[in-house]
């Protein structure tokens, strides 16, 4: 068939974009509710998904072993990601005062209903924009703060693989190229050059 021949166009490859330590932390500072602050900072220290964050239930969460179960991951494939005694104290903060009964982050309007995903996702806008932050934050920026920042405290693509749920190693593979750390780790081939250095000019600066 003639369908059959004709190539499908790749996907333009695109540079995640990535909110540095200090921005990150600006925004939490700046964020007085204490629901909205557990979202961005579970979003922060897992790289979970925006719809996976919503549809945690509050027996995902495994104290004993430190894992937060994703049941509803993305292609129903489920997966565990560990959680830090810190972030598991700030998740035990958060449920003495909430209380939730079913769904981690259930909705204000509707309890017995998870939060809607547009919510979710204007808790990270309103948060950027307390912290004067010019990107355009969602919830997805976490997660590639969270891979990106993951990768340079030295963890594999291997493992950010799975604790992110890539089907594909090269979709993980991109956060090498937005990685300030490696890019700065490659020598520069020009440092290894014996030039002598120019400190001034004996042209006027006009081409010739």
């Amino acid at each position: 068939m003639v369908e059959d021949e004709i190539p499908v166009p790749k996907r333009r490859p695109y540079l995640p974009t990535v909110l540095s330590a200090e921005e990150i932390t600006r925004m939490l500072d700046l964020t007085t509710n204490l629901k909205h602050w557990t979202i961005m900072a579970l979003f922060y220290g897992t790289g979970v998904r925006a719809n996976e964050l919503r549809l945690l239930k509050v027996g995902d969460i495994d104290s004993e072993r430190m894992v937060l179960h994703i049941r509803e991951g993305k292609g129903q494939v489920p997966r565990d990601i560990g959680l830090s005694q810190p972030l598991l104290e700030r998740l035990r903060i958060y449920w003495r005062w909430r209380k939730p009964k079913d769904w981690l982050f259930p909705s204000k309007q509707r309890p017995d209903h998870p939060m809607e995903e547009e919510t979710v996702r204007m808790v990270c806008r309103f948060a950027a924009r307390r912290a004067n932050i010019r990107k355009k934050v969602s919830p997805h920026v976490f997660r590639h703060s969270y891979a990106t920042h993951m990768l340079e405290a030295g963890a594999d693509l291997r493992t950010i693989q799975v604790l992110l749920g890539h089907r594909d190693i090269q979709t993980t593979a991109r956060y090498l190229r937005v990685s300030a750390q490696r890019i700065h780790a490659a020598q520069c081939p020009f440092d290894a050059l014996n030039v002598n250095p120019i400190w001034k000019s004996k042209d006027d600066g006009r081409q010739k």
